[in-house]
């Protein structure tokens, strides 16, 4: 049996801790006065600077919009809040969805907080184990089944007919206008959207979700241009790219390991729409931009995320991208949710005696 939902954002003493989505573009989205306003301080993610990156890439201004500080380590807390909020306003008491492992990670932490059961569907043995224990530890009661991500959606959306249980993956409009704030804190930050935004697309929510918040920022006047929406699909899972479903998607970034993509005429809209492109990327460009990233930025972002950053690297030495740019690339993810994908391209810690100067010696100190 469900708990019963608890709907304040704060403390036991019931006080609301300002800060979060709703609290911030709460008249931005489709809320009402029946919506509990709740938070786990998503969102208000860092919009960070290339150093590095930038200058070797010959990109003028170059930025990272970095979503694996969100409150589970993923871009989907964002949608996940007002998706949830509404799920509670409308009295339901079970959250379910498919997930290759963000998703999961998000619905279960939401529904922990706020007093809902989270039944999550993955694909066996195709999520990482990190996002896997997330969701367990959030109390998510997790079925694998034998297929895909595609497989797995399939079933959640015949079981969510339920009465009672929401449906919380992107098909969820409620996950798009949660995730659309994220193009607006990109335009608060730089005073006006970027010329290029270069982003993962997987099942394609998320540039979807971008380019609604670009559009309505610049229709009320918040900025004064549309940027190109760039996306980026792993090379054994870019059924966009193919035009055609993969039946069998295979890729290092399991975030993006999908085969149809539920929002793909959205993302083809965007794309057309901005006079942008999806184009593929290597696991080998991606793991490289991955590194890169970390070695040169300082940030750890997950090898899905790293795929705008791989796209952008591609494009950029073919000549395709202004040297004048504004660029954003966004990174979904934290590094830390997934680093098995990573571990086993590195190398071995170097062992050495427990003596300073052999120490010194071996490091040519």
């Amino acid at each position: 049996m469900a708990r019963p939902a608890r709907t304040a954002a704060g403390g036991a003493d019931g006080r609301i801790v300002p800060g979060g989505v709703i609290a911030r573009f709460g008249d931005r989205l489709p809320l009402t006065d029946r919506t509990p306003r709740i938070s786990l301080n998503e969102g208000d993610t860092p919009l960070i600077r290339s150093l590095n990156i930038g200058p070797e890439l010959g990109v003028r201004e170059l930025y990272f919009k970095f979503e694996g500080l969100n409150p589970t380590g993923s871009f989907k807390d964002r949608g996940m809040v007002v998706a949830v909020a509404k799920a509670l306003e409308a009295g339901s008491h079970t959250l379910m969805c498919a997930s290759t492992g963000n998703t999961s990670a998000s619905a279960a932490a939401y529904a922990g907080r706020f007093g809902l059961r989270c039944v999550v569907l993955i694909p066996e043995g195709k999520i990482a184990p990190s996002k896997l224990v997330q969701a367990q530890v959030y109390g998510a009661r997790v079925v694998a089944i034998e297929g895909n991500f595609d497989d797995a959606l399939e079933a959640v959306r015949l079981l969510s007919e339920s009465a009672g249980v929401t449906l919380v993956n992107s098909v969820n409009p409620n996950r798009i206008e949660g995730q659309k704030t994220a193009a607006f804190e990109v335009v608060d930050a730089l005073g006006d959207a970027p010329d290029m935004l270069f982003i993962p697309v997987g099942n394609a929510g998320n540039i979807t979700a971008y380019w609604k918040g670009f559009k309505e920022y610049h229709a009320d006047g918040l900025s004064t241009q549309l940027p190109q929406m760039i996306g980026a699909q792993a090379e054994g899972a870019a059924p966009i790219v193919r035009g055609e479903v993969v039946a069998d998607p295979r890729t290092v970034a399991s975030a993006i390991r999908i085969g149809n993509p539920a929002s793909w005429e959205q993302a083809t809209t965007a794309r057309d729409e901005s006079g942008g492109v999806i184009e593929a990327v290597t696991d080998g460009e991606i793991l490289s931009a991955q590194r890169l990233l970390a070695a040169s930025e300082g940030i750890f972002a997950e090898p899905a995320s790293s795929a705008s950053l791989a796209l952008l690297a591609k494009l950029s030495h073919a000549g395709r991208v202004p040297p004048e740019s504004t660029v954003v690339c966004v990174l979904t993810g934290s590094g830390l949710k997934d680093p098995s994908a990573t571990e086993e391209h590195l190398l071995p810690p170097l062992r050495l005696p427990a003596n300073a100067r052999a120490i010194a010696k071996a490091l040519k100190l």
